[in-house]
């Protein structure tokens, strides 16, 4: 298992085994034993996917980890996902039973912008990560690297294909490398990964479904090339990533050359969410890998049902092989247990997210929104405090830490201390415009709601307290002491935050919960605890 470390400071009926959720030959031997549908337990409660006897239950990570893209890397598999404008950012995750997985490193800590649909690469011996970012002024396509997964990698290098998302790496016959892009073009990479040659070409026309389906809209991406036998296989996603729950899906290609011409599956799609009674909505944007027993396994993404507000999340069904060199992605649904890939070692799921901030977890939990260059100049540690420096009046200028979880119903506590002139608090944070949470200063409350401060009502525990924010199904409360947790008092308000998300704000975030110092000072943070509930 590699060291965990870091860096640095729904339309038509599925056929198949999509339809009826038939496991892939080499698991499909002996029926899987009934289990609960509902998930396992790990770390301070946080949902994980392995049930113990077998089988999991998707998802596999549970909370924002969209767009995932896996690396089989001899007996370890990573992966990373997009992480927006979290930054250190390009978070990766390794296994060896494509079930359980662990946090190794943040790759990316330069800002470049809003990080979209990553590709992670093994080739000559180098570790690659391609991805496009969204920036005001200049979008763009990105490459960083490095000589080991858990890095040092490399600053970012802008590879100037603005006008494209979600690049898809790929080797020709010839050892050539290539580019693969939104809309279904390609373009060529030098022999180092680290620049383009020529300009992009199209090669492909993506299948089209009916014209009467509820989708989003077209939107050709996330193309991911695998070579199996004679065949090049391109997996592409359409129908939009939000919008209608029924949009997203998984189509698919194949040639004999990157050039084409490509052949449409005649399963077309593979993979979409038929109704919105599903758990699973706007599945889609996958990648295909060879388990560790030797049966293959689809990679996705999708909005749980009730829960848009934890972003996309990384699910994982079976594929089977035909005679006839297509696959299939089963599974059904995805909301049974299923059983577990061949021959995997299991290890420890998750990390635990209550922090005593005696080391730098910079990364591996907490980010920074879309900070300064300066940004973690914010931050100093003395024991167990963590000391922030006051940026901004609100929540909105103050790039908050933030982090990811999965869980339906949670707690996170922390005592907080902020000098005179500092507002400091919990939140709940999807972006400048649409957060919510409790700050004071040593006289006031700041109550955040809607992404605006709503009032001030008087503080009578003065500049240092305990608060503790409970997010039960979108259900938000707030409790209080003043007195080192002898006694707690319930704050006077209430909010409900099911609307804090993609289809209302746009963005593809989720709502994160996280800290944040206002004004000018510091505040200082200790022992900080979540619990899933």
């Amino acid at each position: 298992m590699a060291k965990i470390t870091r860096r640095g400071a729904f339309g038509s009926v599925l056929t198949g085994i999509a339809a009826t959720g038939a496991l892939p030959a080499a698991a499909a031997s002996a029926p899987a034993p009934a289990a609960p549908r509902t998930w396992a337990r790990g770390v301070e409660g946080q949902r994980k996917a392995d049930l113990g006897d077998g089988t999991f239950l998707n998802p596999i990570l549970a909370g924002d980890h969209p767009d995932p893209s896996i690396l089989k890397d001899g007996r370890d598999y990573y992966m990373t996902f997009s992480s927006f404008d979290a930054y250190p950012g390009l978070q990766v995750w390794t296994s060896r039973d494509l079930v359980n997985w662990r946090p190794v490193t943040a790759a990316l800590e330069t800002n470049v912008g809003s990080i979209w649909a990553p590709e992670l690469v093994r080739h000559g011996g180098r570790y690659f990560i391609y991805f496009a970012a969204k920036h005001p002024g200049h979008d763009s396509c990105w490459v960083i690297s490095a000589d080991a997964i858990a890095g040092p990698w490399s600053e970012p290098v802008d590879l100037g294909l603005g006008q494209y998302i979600d690049p898809g790496h790929a080797v020709d016959a010839d050892g050539g490398r290539w580019l693969f892009l939104s809309g279904g073009d390609r373009v060529r990479l030098a022999a180092d990964g680290l620049s383009v040659v020529g300009k992009p070409e199209h090669v492909y026309d993506p299948w089209h479904y009916p014209p009467e389906w509820d989708v989003e809209g077209f939107s050709p991406e996330g193309p991911k090339v695998l070579r199996r036998g004679d065949w090049f296989y391109l997996i592409t996603a359409v129908g939009g990533t939000a919008g209608p729950p029924t949009g997203h899906m998984v189509i698919a290609a194949r040639s004999k050359s990157l050039a084409g011409p490509w052949e449409n599956h005649p399963g077309n799609p593979l993979v979409r969410t038929v109704s919105a009674a599903e758990r699973w909505w706007s599945r889609g944007h996958a990648t295909l890998v060879e388990g560790p027993g030797g049966d293959w396994w689809a990679v996705y993404h999708g909005y749980e049902n009730g829960f848009y507000t934890l972003g996309r999340q990384t699910l994982l069904a079976p594929v089977r092989w035909r005679d006839d060199g297509w696959f299939e992605i089963g599974g059904g649904d995805l909301s049974h247990p299923i059983r577990k890939p061949a021959r995997g070692a299991a290890g420890l799921h998750g990390a635990a997210l209550s922090d005593d901030f005696s080391g730098d977890r910079a990364g591996l939990q907490w980010a920074f929104f879309d900070p300064a260059a300066d940004e973690a100049q914010r931050i100093s540690r003395t024991g167990s405090v963590m000391t922030l420096q006051g940026r901004g009046e609100a929540p909105s200028t103050s790039s908050p830490l933030v982090f990811v979880t999965g869980d339906h119903a949670y707690e996170i506590q922390c005592d907080i201390e902020v000098d005179p002139g500092v507002r400091a608090g919990l939140i709940l944070f999807y972006d400048r415009q649409l957060y919510c949470g409790l700050g004071f200063d040593e006289r006031h409350f700041v109550t955040h709601q809607y992404g605006i401060e709503r009032g001030r009502p008087a503080n009578p525990n003065g500049a240092r307290m305990l608060m503790r924010l409970r997010n039960d199904r979108h259900i938000v409360s707030f409790h209080l002491s003043g007195d080192g947790g002898r006694t707690w008092t319930r704050f006077d308000r209430g909010m409900e935050v099911s609307g804090y998300h993609h289809n209302v704000r746009g963005g593809f975030r989720m709502l994160k919960p996280g800290l944040y110092a206002a004004g000018a000072g510091q505040a200082r943070f200790r022992d900080f605890r979540y619990r899933a509930l």
